[in-house]
């Protein structure tokens, strides 16, 4: 659902951030944000500064349909969340799961750039440690290639793996590891829905047992409704790294999902130092209420970005306004 916004309105509304991160996550030890203050509520565009105009322009979608449509009406109160580890080192892995409140399942990432599938065992092996009840899914953002997939994940299935997130690249590539694996591990879709020209293809393709649905880089929470309804597959719902703002779209997607069988990755606000709302959408007792935030002015003024990056983001909204 397309709000009538004009430009003008959107740059006005803009608040650009730089919050600060606990550990380095997919790269980004500090996350820009930003965000708008529409007559729905407050919303985020935060599309990672490496992502074009066009995949952009879904992010922006999203923000308008937040702050200036609202959220469709919720099924559930309360959605569960996992805790996310990030790519760091086993020695770490406590420290980083201590900043998370009462953790039943977590996700960890694997496959990283310069790190080996020891390094990943290692990482998986501290957090089953940490939290032998625990539900445990892995995450590679697609970094094997097919034989590496197969060889990893059966290695890593001996600590019992809920799912593993976009362990390849492609589509093709995605079928052949989950028909390699023969149920031993379920293979769950993320990039291969949320970068894809046609967001459905995996389902066709028989790749995943499960999709991971975001809210902003499918154009909105109405938008993901739609997809998961018609792929067919259970959904996961996660986040992009976003500030309490964005996560509130997240929440309003498993709010209003009609089946949630998993936890969400809902919790990334936990990996940061700061925030922009007081009483930031963290998870207590292992899941996170449905509820509207707002952003604080005085938040807003401490973690705001320099002037050359806030230009640099409404030059962005100005490109990705005209592309939608």
């Amino acid at each position: 659902m397309m709000a009538m916004v004009s430009l003008a309105e959107l740059l006005a509304a803009a608040h650009v951030v730089t919050l600060p991160m606990r550990v380095k996550f997919r790269g980004v030890v500090e996350r820009e944000v930003l965000l708008l203050e529409g007559p729905a509520g407050w919303a985020e565009f935060s599309p990672f500064v490496e992502y074009d105009d066009v995949e952009s322009a879904r992010w922006l979608a999203a923000a308008l349909e937040a702050g200036w449509v609202g959220y469709p009406a919720p099924v559930r109160d309360w959605i569960p969340v996992n805790a996310t580890v990030p790519a760091v080192s086993a020695a770490e892995v406590p420290a980083v799961l201590g900043a998370f409140d009462a953790v039943h399942t977590v996700k960890v990432k694997v496959a990283e750039a310069g790190q080996s599938l020891r390094d990943d065992a290692a990482r998986v092996a501290a957090v089953r440690h940490s939290l032998p009840d625990a539900s445990i899914r892995v995450d590679a953002n697609g970094g094997w290639d097919v034989d590496q997939a197969v060889r990893a994940l059966t290695m890593l299935s001996v600590f019992g793996l809920e799912y593993a997130e976009q362990p390849v690249a492609s589509v093709a590539e995605m079928a052949l590891v989950r028909r390699a694996l023969s149920g031993s591990v379920l293979i769950a879709a993320d990039e291969s829905v949320r970068k894809a020209s046609d967001p459905l293809a995996v389902a066709r393709a028989g790749a995943a047992d499960l999709l991971v649905v975001k809210a902003a880089p499918l154009g909105g929470v109405r938008a993901a409704l739609e997809i998961v309804a018609e792929a067919g597959l259970p959904a996961v719902v996660s986040s992009a790294l976003d500030s309490s703002v964005g996560i509130r779209a997240g929440v309003a997607l498993a709010a209003a999902l009609p089946a949630l069988p998993y936890a969400c990755g809902l919790g990334t606000v936990s990996l940061m130092a700061g925030d922009v709302v007081a009483d930031s959408l963290v998870a207590v007792s292992g899941g996170i209420a449905v509820r509207d935030v707002a952003a604080d002015p005085e938040l807003l003024a401490r973690f705001a970005a320099p002037a050359e990056r806030s230009d640099w983001w409404l030059d962005r909204v100005r490109r990705c306004y005209a592309v939608l």
